[in-house]
């Protein structure tokens, strides 16, 4: 029975389309769902777990840590959790996702991104620790660290442990940048008080959360990661984290091109392109070139009536997604003066976005994006000295 379901699994539980990271797998390189039960299996010995995964959960073998979770004899797995987009992963970007049953597992999968986000004492009520092993890609509004963050705080109202399989951020653990959230603009595309893009480990951010949560929280470290590696140089093959993030060049895309929320200026080819109504695309290219921007390079291109850009990253190292968003924000607006969306009683999407209304003011104004980067970066700077003392790695 035991070898059956062993092999069911194996077929129906390894989720996710491979894409090859261009590198060998360094052989030191470990995951934390790859080193938890080698060394820190004690934390759910002889208990029932909760997994909050999806098709990401795989360790680099591509293995599921449903998988392994189900083959564990010393620990029972009785609920999984799924964040935005579904335990498959198929949903698409802010679709309601229904609670279901897993059809080999028959054990409940419940939704985190259905009536509820954050699991509800119901939810956890047969379970004593949740497991959280998800692939984040180091943006702030991707919704899966709003889902750890909301996992963190359920796990404290109902006295659970909650422990986090630490995996890479895929930008590295250098680059951080952006304005940083303002308490008044928290929602789920943004948490907590980080910048656009933060540079740390999705178990140095429940590190970073739990300040203010103060959950039974352990991290598993990974093994042979330091904060200069990019996804790349971990040798890990890349698996579809939501379906528009299908490729490494759509991850760095993402805070690149997805900023534009509600001024018309949009993202298209999977956060490849960027562009608008009222662009002239080979101006826009010009500006965004001549601004020296590293790691990357513009090509003009036009999509239907919207002129635009083709981002082309020449050097995944040096590439500041965040940076590059703010200048093409701004670039595009001094091009087609685009209607800036503005707060008032509701908090509008593209405030959530930026965590400011502040940015949406500069826009206005016309400042450039240098005078842009420079008034945010008293805040930026205050947060870099703060998430010191959440890194776990050098």
């Amino acid at each position: 029975m035991k070898k059956a379901l062993s092999l069911m699994l194996g077929l129906l539980l390894v989720f996710g389309v491979f894409a090859p990271s261009g590198e060998a797998r360094r052989s030191d390189f470990k995951l934390g769902n790859e080193v938890f039960l080698e060394k820190y299996a004690y934390l759910i010995n002889g208990k029932r777990v909760g997994l909050v995964t999806n098709q990401t959960g795989v360790n680099s073998q591509g293995k599921s840590t449903i998988s392994v979770l189900a083959e564990y004899p010393h620990a029972t797995l009785t609920a999984l959790y799924g964040p935005e987009h579904g335990i498959d992963g198929k949903a698409k970007a802010g679709a309601y996702v229904e609670s279901s049953m897993h059809p080999t597992l028959k054990i409940p999968i419940y939704s985190l991104y259905g009536k509820t986000r954050m699991p509800t004492a119901k939810m956890l009520e047969n379970i004593d620790v949740l497991v959280f092993d998800i692939q984040d890609i180091g943006a702030r509004s991707y919704t899966y660290i709003s889902t750890l963050n909301y996992c963190m705080k359920a796990a404290k109202q109902n006295n659970k442990t909650i422990v986090v399989l630490d995996r890479p951020n895929p930008l590295g653990g250098t680059i951080v940048e952006g304005p940083v959230l303002e308490d008044k603009y928290k929602s789920f595309v943004g948490v907590d008080n980080l910048p656009m893009t933060h540079g740390m480990t999705i178990g140095e951010l429940a590190l970073f959360f739990n300040r203010n949560i103060g959950a039974d929280l352990h991290v598993v470290p990974m093994e042979g990661y330091t904060r200069d590696m990019i996804f790349q140089d971990t040798g890990l093959r890349w698996v579809q984290s939501s379906p528009l993030i299908p490729d490494l060049q759509s991850v760095f895309g993402y805070a690149a091109t997805g900023l534009g929320e509600g001024t018309g200026i949009f993202q298209a080819d999977a956060f490849k392109w960027i562009g608008g109504k009222g662009i002239d695309s080979k101006k826009y290219a010009a500006l965004l070139n001549k601004a020296g921007l590293p790691g990357v390079t513009f090509i003009p291109e036009k999509r239907g009536s919207a002129g635009g850009v083709r981002l082309k990253i020449t050097n995944y190292h040096a590439f500041n997604p965040a940076k590059t968003g703010i200048y093409a924000l701004a670039y595009a607006h001094s091009l087609n003066k685009f209607k800036v969306p503005k707060s008032g009683k509701t908090i509008v999407m593209f405030d959530k976005i930026m965590g400011t209304d502040k940015i949406g003011k500069y826009l206005s104004q016309g400042l450039s994006p240098q005078q842009i980067e420079a008034n945010y970066a008293p805040q930026l700077n205050k947060f870099k000295q703060e998430r010191k003392q959440y890194l776990i790695y050098n």
